[in-house]
Protein backbone atom coordinates (compact mmCIF):
# COMPACT_ATOMS: atom_id res chain seq x y z
CA UNK A 1 0.00 0.00 0.00
CA UNK A 2 2.82 2.40 0.91
CA UNK A 3 4.59 1.68 -2.39
CA UNK A 4 1.42 2.40 -4.37
CA UNK A 5 0.91 5.67 -2.48
CA UNK A 6 4.46 6.85 -3.17
CA UNK A 7 4.13 5.85 -6.84
CA UNK A 8 0.92 7.85 -7.16
CA UNK A 9 2.51 10.91 -5.54
CA UNK A 10 5.55 10.64 -7.82
CA UNK A 11 3.46 10.31 -10.97
CA UNK A 12 1.29 13.27 -9.98
CA UNK A 13 4.41 15.36 -9.43
CA UNK A 14 5.95 14.35 -12.76
CA UNK A 15 2.77 15.02 -14.70
CA UNK A 16 2.51 18.40 -13.04
CA UNK A 17 5.91 19.40 -14.37
CA UNK A 18 4.53 19.88 -17.90
CA UNK A 19 7.43 18.28 -19.74
CA UNK A 20 8.31 20.19 -22.89
CA UNK A 21 7.84 17.73 -25.73
CA UNK A 22 5.72 19.70 -28.25
CA UNK A 23 7.22 22.31 -30.60
CA UNK A 24 5.84 24.79 -33.13
CA UNK A 25 7.70 25.05 -36.45
CA UNK A 26 7.36 28.26 -38.46
CA UNK A 27 9.43 30.72 -40.50
CA UNK A 28 11.47 29.92 -43.60
CA UNK A 29 8.55 30.90 -45.91
CA UNK A 30 6.08 28.34 -44.53
CA UNK A 31 2.42 29.14 -45.20
CA UNK A 32 1.18 27.93 -41.78
CA UNK A 33 2.83 26.51 -38.67
CA UNK A 34 3.43 22.81 -38.14
CA UNK A 35 4.13 20.92 -34.92
CA UNK A 36 6.58 18.27 -33.78
CA UNK A 37 5.65 16.00 -30.88
CA UNK A 38 8.44 14.03 -29.23
CA UNK A 39 7.19 10.59 -28.20
CA UNK A 40 8.29 7.70 -26.03
CA UNK A 41 6.77 4.28 -26.49
CA UNK A 42 7.07 3.39 -22.79
CA UNK A 43 4.76 6.26 -21.80
CA UNK A 44 1.04 5.66 -21.42
CA UNK A 45 -1.37 7.44 -23.73
CA UNK A 46 -2.89 9.35 -20.79
CA UNK A 47 0.29 11.44 -20.62
CA UNK A 48 -0.89 13.30 -23.72
CA UNK A 49 -3.54 14.98 -21.56
CA UNK A 50 -0.74 16.75 -19.67
CA UNK A 51 0.96 18.16 -22.79
CA UNK A 52 -0.19 21.79 -23.16
CA UNK A 53 -2.35 22.31 -26.26
CA UNK A 54 -1.46 18.93 -27.80
CA UNK A 55 -4.99 18.20 -28.97
CA UNK A 56 -5.56 21.79 -30.10
CA UNK A 57 -2.40 21.73 -32.22
CA UNK A 58 -3.39 18.39 -33.71
CA UNK A 59 -6.85 19.68 -34.60
CA UNK A 60 -5.24 22.60 -36.48
CA UNK A 61 -3.34 20.20 -38.76
CA UNK A 62 -4.44 18.34 -41.86
CA UNK A 63 -1.75 15.67 -42.11
CA UNK A 64 0.40 13.45 -39.88
CA UNK A 65 4.07 12.80 -40.59
CA UNK A 66 5.94 10.05 -38.79
CA UNK A 67 9.05 7.90 -39.13
CA UNK A 68 7.30 5.15 -41.07
CA UNK A 69 3.66 4.99 -42.10
CA UNK A 70 2.43 1.89 -40.26
CA UNK A 71 -0.84 1.98 -42.21
CA UNK A 72 0.99 0.99 -45.40
CA UNK A 73 0.10 -2.70 -45.32
CA UNK A 74 2.07 -3.63 -48.45
CA UNK A 75 5.16 -2.11 -46.89
CA UNK A 76 4.52 -3.99 -43.65
CA UNK A 77 4.35 -7.25 -45.61
CA UNK A 78 7.71 -6.41 -47.18
CA UNK A 79 9.15 -5.73 -43.72
CA UNK A 80 8.00 -9.12 -42.46
CA UNK A 81 9.68 -10.79 -45.42
CA UNK A 82 12.88 -8.81 -44.82
CA UNK A 83 13.08 -10.17 -41.27
CA UNK A 84 13.70 -13.71 -42.59
CA UNK A 85 17.25 -15.00 -42.97
CA UNK A 86 18.62 -16.01 -46.37
CA UNK A 87 18.52 -19.78 -46.91
CA UNK A 88 22.32 -19.96 -46.82
CA UNK A 89 22.59 -18.54 -43.28
CA UNK A 90 22.15 -20.58 -40.10
CA UNK A 91 22.09 -18.97 -36.65
CA UNK A 92 23.67 -22.07 -35.13
CA UNK A 93 26.91 -21.28 -36.99
CA UNK A 94 27.38 -18.08 -34.97
CA UNK A 95 27.04 -19.48 -31.44
CA UNK A 96 28.47 -22.21 -29.29
CA UNK A 97 26.16 -25.11 -28.52
CA UNK A 98 25.62 -23.72 -25.02
CA UNK A 99 24.85 -20.20 -26.26
CA UNK A 100 22.42 -21.52 -28.87
CA UNK A 101 20.60 -23.46 -26.16
CA UNK A 102 20.45 -20.37 -23.93
CA UNK A 103 18.86 -18.39 -26.76
CA UNK A 104 16.39 -21.18 -27.41
CA UNK A 105 15.45 -21.32 -23.72
CA UNK A 106 15.01 -17.53 -23.52
CA UNK A 107 12.79 -17.46 -26.60
CA UNK A 108 10.60 -20.28 -25.25
CA UNK A 109 10.24 -18.58 -21.86
CA UNK A 110 9.51 -15.12 -23.23
CA UNK A 111 7.86 -15.72 -26.61
CA UNK A 112 6.44 -19.22 -26.22
CA UNK A 113 8.41 -20.50 -29.22
CA UNK A 114 11.96 -21.75 -29.64
CA UNK A 115 14.50 -21.72 -32.44
CA UNK A 116 12.74 -24.61 -34.15
CA UNK A 117 10.06 -22.03 -35.08
CA UNK A 118 12.05 -18.77 -34.92
CA UNK A 119 15.47 -19.90 -36.12
CA UNK A 120 14.89 -18.47 -39.61
CA UNK A 121 14.39 -14.93 -38.29
CA UNK A 122 17.22 -12.37 -38.30
CA UNK A 123 18.91 -11.73 -34.92
CA UNK A 124 17.88 -8.06 -34.95
CA UNK A 125 14.23 -9.13 -35.21
CA UNK A 126 14.58 -11.60 -32.32
CA UNK A 127 16.37 -8.96 -30.24
CA UNK A 128 13.51 -6.50 -30.65
CA UNK A 129 10.92 -9.17 -29.87
CA UNK A 130 12.75 -10.08 -26.66
CA UNK A 131 13.15 -6.42 -25.69
CA UNK A 132 9.42 -5.89 -26.10
CA UNK A 133 8.69 -8.82 -23.80
CA UNK A 134 11.18 -7.55 -21.22
CA UNK A 135 9.46 -4.15 -21.23
CA UNK A 136 6.04 -5.76 -20.86
CA UNK A 137 7.15 -7.78 -17.85
CA UNK A 138 9.37 -5.24 -16.10
CA UNK A 139 7.89 -1.89 -17.16
CA UNK A 140 4.22 -2.73 -17.81
CA UNK A 141 4.68 -1.78 -21.46
CA UNK A 142 1.40 -2.04 -23.36
CA UNK A 143 1.74 -1.44 -27.09
CA UNK A 144 -1.96 -0.67 -27.44
CA UNK A 145 -1.75 2.06 -24.77
CA UNK A 146 1.54 3.57 -25.90
CA UNK A 147 1.40 7.29 -26.62
CA UNK A 148 3.88 6.82 -29.48
CA UNK A 149 1.31 5.85 -32.11
CA UNK A 150 -1.79 7.54 -30.65
CA UNK A 151 -2.11 10.39 -33.16
CA UNK A 152 -1.32 8.10 -36.06
CA UNK A 153 -4.25 5.90 -35.00
CA UNK A 154 -6.55 8.92 -34.64
CA UNK A 155 -5.52 10.15 -38.09
CA UNK A 156 -6.21 6.75 -39.61
CA UNK A 157 -9.67 6.61 -38.06
CA UNK A 158 -10.40 10.17 -39.24
CA UNK A 159 -9.15 9.72 -42.83
CA UNK A 160 -6.33 12.20 -42.23
CA UNK A 161 -3.39 11.40 -44.55
CA UNK A 162 -0.30 9.84 -42.93
CA UNK A 163 3.16 10.19 -44.45
CA UNK A 164 6.41 8.42 -43.56
CA UNK A 165 9.83 10.06 -43.64
CA UNK A 166 11.55 6.76 -44.42
CA UNK A 167 10.62 4.52 -47.34
CA UNK A 168 10.27 0.76 -46.91
CA UNK A 169 13.81 0.03 -48.11
CA UNK A 170 15.33 2.44 -45.60
CA UNK A 171 13.16 1.06 -42.83
CA UNK A 172 14.19 -2.50 -43.64
CA UNK A 173 17.82 -1.42 -43.50
CA UNK A 174 17.40 0.37 -40.17
CA UNK A 175 15.58 -2.57 -38.59
CA UNK A 176 17.42 -5.57 -39.96
CA UNK A 177 20.61 -4.74 -41.85
CA UNK A 178 22.23 -1.59 -40.46
CA UNK A 179 24.80 -3.58 -38.49
CA UNK A 180 27.01 -6.52 -39.55
CA UNK A 181 25.44 -9.91 -38.97
CA UNK A 182 28.02 -10.92 -36.37
CA UNK A 183 27.22 -7.78 -34.37
CA UNK A 184 23.50 -8.58 -34.54
CA UNK A 185 24.22 -12.04 -33.14
CA UNK A 186 26.21 -10.54 -30.27
CA UNK A 187 23.40 -8.09 -29.50
CA UNK A 188 20.85 -10.89 -29.33
CA UNK A 189 22.97 -12.80 -26.85
CA UNK A 190 23.66 -9.61 -24.88
CA UNK A 191 19.93 -9.03 -24.32
CA UNK A 192 19.63 -12.56 -22.95
CA UNK A 193 22.73 -12.27 -20.76
CA UNK A 194 22.08 -8.76 -19.40
CA UNK A 195 18.35 -8.02 -19.64
CA UNK A 196 18.55 -5.64 -16.69
CA UNK A 197 20.72 -3.24 -18.71
CA UNK A 198 18.07 -2.96 -21.41
CA UNK A 199 15.37 -2.30 -18.82
CA UNK A 200 17.53 0.18 -16.91
CA UNK A 201 18.11 2.24 -20.05
CA UNK A 202 14.43 2.29 -20.99
CA UNK A 203 13.54 3.41 -17.47
CA UNK A 204 16.12 6.19 -17.67
CA UNK A 205 14.85 7.31 -21.06
CA UNK A 206 11.26 7.29 -19.84
CA UNK A 207 12.10 9.35 -16.78
CA UNK A 208 14.06 11.86 -18.86
CA UNK A 209 11.15 12.09 -21.29
CA UNK A 210 8.63 12.73 -18.53
CA UNK A 211 10.73 15.72 -17.48
CA UNK A 212 11.23 16.90 -21.07
CA UNK A 213 15.00 16.29 -20.99
CA UNK A 214 15.38 15.54 -24.71
CA UNK A 215 19.05 16.53 -24.84
CA UNK A 216 19.86 14.14 -21.98
CA UNK A 217 18.06 11.37 -23.86
CA UNK A 218 20.26 11.95 -26.90
CA UNK A 219 23.44 11.97 -24.81
CA UNK A 220 22.44 8.75 -23.04
CA UNK A 221 21.92 6.93 -26.33
CA UNK A 222 25.19 8.12 -27.89
CA UNK A 223 27.35 7.55 -24.80
CA UNK A 224 30.33 5.23 -25.53
CA UNK A 225 29.48 3.53 -22.22
CA UNK A 226 26.07 2.55 -23.55
CA UNK A 227 26.32 -1.19 -24.20
CA UNK A 228 22.64 -1.88 -24.79
CA UNK A 229 21.05 -2.72 -28.13
CA UNK A 230 20.36 1.00 -28.69
CA UNK A 231 23.99 1.97 -28.93
CA UNK A 232 26.46 4.63 -30.05
CA UNK A 233 26.56 3.21 -33.57
CA UNK A 234 22.78 3.61 -33.74
CA UNK A 235 23.06 7.26 -32.76
CA UNK A 236 25.54 8.01 -35.55
CA UNK A 237 23.06 6.61 -38.03
CA UNK A 238 20.24 8.62 -36.44
CA UNK A 239 22.17 11.89 -36.61
CA UNK A 240 22.94 11.33 -40.29
CA UNK A 241 19.33 10.42 -40.93
CA UNK A 242 18.17 13.64 -39.24
CA UNK A 243 19.88 15.63 -41.98
CA UNK A 244 17.93 13.68 -44.58
CA UNK A 245 14.72 14.15 -42.61
CA UNK A 246 15.10 17.94 -42.60
CA UNK A 247 15.09 17.87 -46.42
CA UNK A 248 12.15 15.47 -46.56
CA UNK A 249 10.17 17.52 -44.07
CA UNK A 250 10.64 20.68 -46.16
CA UNK A 251 7.59 20.23 -48.46
CA UNK A 252 5.31 19.33 -45.54
CA UNK A 253 6.55 22.31 -43.54
CA UNK A 254 6.25 24.67 -46.50
CA UNK A 255 2.63 23.63 -47.01
CA UNK A 256 2.07 23.88 -43.26
CA UNK A 257 -0.38 22.23 -40.88
CA UNK A 258 1.68 19.07 -40.45
CA UNK A 259 1.59 17.20 -37.13
CA UNK A 260 4.91 15.36 -36.88
CA UNK A 261 5.39 12.58 -34.32
CA UNK A 262 8.87 11.16 -33.79
CA UNK A 263 10.73 9.27 -31.09
CA UNK A 264 12.22 11.75 -28.63
CA UNK A 265 15.77 10.33 -28.96
CA UNK A 266 15.97 11.84 -32.46
CA UNK A 267 15.09 15.38 -31.44
CA UNK A 268 17.44 16.64 -28.72
CA UNK A 269 21.13 17.49 -28.68
CA UNK A 270 23.43 19.33 -31.06
CA UNK A 271 22.78 16.84 -33.87
CA UNK A 272 19.10 16.39 -33.04
CA UNK A 273 16.32 17.18 -35.46
CA UNK A 274 15.22 20.34 -33.60
CA UNK A 275 18.72 21.84 -33.81
CA UNK A 276 19.03 20.90 -37.47
CA UNK A 277 15.68 22.51 -38.28
CA UNK A 278 16.90 25.72 -36.63
CA UNK A 279 20.12 25.53 -38.65
CA UNK A 280 18.01 25.21 -41.81
CA UNK A 281 16.28 28.51 -41.03
CA UNK A 282 13.10 27.41 -39.29
CA UNK A 283 11.83 28.92 -36.05
CA UNK A 284 11.39 26.21 -33.42
CA UNK A 285 9.42 27.28 -30.37
CA UNK A 286 8.11 25.27 -27.45
CA UNK A 287 4.33 25.15 -27.21
CA UNK A 288 3.09 26.32 -23.83
CA UNK A 289 -0.32 27.02 -22.39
Amino acid sequence: MKRLLFSAIWLTYVLGCQAQVLYRISGNSVTAPSYILATNRMVDVTFIDTIPNAFKCFSNCNKVVTEFAMQDYEALAALRQAAILPDSVRLSNFYTTEQYQEIDDALRINLGMGLDKLGRMKPSYLTEMLRNELMKKWMNYDEERSMETFFEKVASQSDIPIYGLDNVGETMYMLFDREPFQWQCEELYKVIEYPEKEVRQERSLREMYLYGRLTDMAYLVKSPDNLTSLSFSDYKIYSQRNKVWVKRLAPYLKEGKAFITLNAVYLGGEEGLLAQLKAAGYRVKAVNR
